[in-house]
C-alpha cells in the first residue's frame, strides 16, 4: 500500500507539473467558467425571472451551482485528454517496464483531476463572492456541498479515464466532453425546470445534473433539498461504480 500511495504521489507531482506548464489548460478549466458566470449574471441575469432570485446581484447565488459544475466538466476533459496522451506517446508502457505499482498510473491521473478542478472551483466560488453570490449556510452545509461537489468530480474523472484510454484519435477524446458540458444548460442549473416545454423539462428533472444543482442551492440557501439530496447521492455513486469498472477493464486490456 505504501508503494501504491508513494508511486502515485510521485507521478501526481509529474501531471500537476504538465499542467502548470500549460496556460491552454489553466484557461480552460478556470477562466472560461468565469467567463460564463459573468456573461449569465451580467448579460441574462437581468432578464431571467427564477422566482425569489430576481436581479443581477440574486442572480450569481441562482447559477453559481450549474457554473461549478460545468467547470467540473470543463476539469475532467482535460483529464480524458492527459490519459490520451500518455497513453498514445506510449509513456503508459514506459511506466510499465519500471518498479512502480500499476495501479499508480491511475489513481496519479485521478489525484491530479480532483486537485485541479479543486482550484478551478475556489476561484469560481471567490470571483462569485466578488460578483454579488452570498449564503448563510452554516458550517455543516457548507460541509455538505463540498461533499457532493468532490463527489461528481471524482464520478466525472472516472467517466473521464474510459474515453482517455480507449480513444483511437484526440479528436474522438475530445468530443468526451461535450454532452456533460451541455447537460447543465437543460437542467435546473441556470432556469427553473417548470419554465420548460413538457418533453424538454421531463428530461431535465430526469438527469443527474438537476439533482445536484438543486441540493447544492438549497444548502446554501438553508432551505429544504426534499428528496434531490439522495437522488444526487444515487446518481453519483452509480456513475462512479459504473466508471469505474470500466476503466479497469480497458486498463487490464491494455497494460496484458
Amino acid at each position: 500500500m505504501s508503494t501504491v500511495i508513494h508511486d502515485s504521489a510521485t507521478l501526481t507531482k509529474r501531471s500537476l507539473r504538465h499542467i502548470r506548464r500549460s496556460p491552454d489548460t489553466i484557461v480552460t478549466t478556470a477562466i472560461t467558467p468565469i467567463a460564463m458566470m459573468l456573461l449569465f449574471v451580467y448579460v441574462l441575469g437581468g432578464a431571467i425571472r427564477t422566482g425569489d432570485h430576481n436581479g443581477t446581484g440574486a442572480y450569481a447565488t441562482y447559477v453559481l451551482p450549474g457554473i461549478l459544475l460545468m467547470t467540473i466538466a470543463s476539469g475532467v476533459a482535460y483529464t480524458a485528454y492527459r490519459m490520451f496522451m500518455d497513453v498514445s506517446t506510449g509513456i503508459i508502457e514506459r511506466f510499465q517496464s519500471m518498479p512502480i505499482a500499476r495501479s499508480a498510473f491511475l489513481w496519479s491521473h485521478v489525484v491530479t483531476s480532483v486537485v485541479a478542478n479543486v482550484v478551478s472551483l475556489v476561484l469560481v466560488v471567490l470571483v462569485a463572492l466578488v460578483i454579488g453570490f452570498r449564503s448563510g449556510a452554516g458550517i455543516f452545509a457548507w460541509i455538505g456541498v463540498a461533499g457532493i461537489v468532490l463527489l461528481f468530480t471524482l464520478s466525472l474523472t472516472w467517466l473521464a479515464l474510459v474515453p482517455g484510454l480507449t480513444a483511437t484519435s484526440a479528436d474522438g477524446v475530445s468530443g468526451f466532453s461535450y454532452p456533460l458540458i451541455f447537460l447543465p444548460f437543460v437542467s435546473s442549473a441556470f432556469v427553473p425546470t417548470a419554465t420548460m416545454p413538457g418533453p424538454v423539462r421531463w428530461f431535465a428533472e430526469h438527469q443527474p445534473v438537476t439533482p445536484v444543482v438543486n441540493t447544492i442551492r438549497g444548502l446554501w440557501a438553508q432551505t429544504s433539498v426534499g428528496n434531490d439530496w439522495w437522488i444526487a447521492l444515487l446518481w453519483c455513486l452509480g456513475l462512479l461504480v459504473v466508471s469505474y469498472v470500466a476503466v479497469m477493464r480497458a486498463y487490464r486490456r491494455r497494460v496484458s
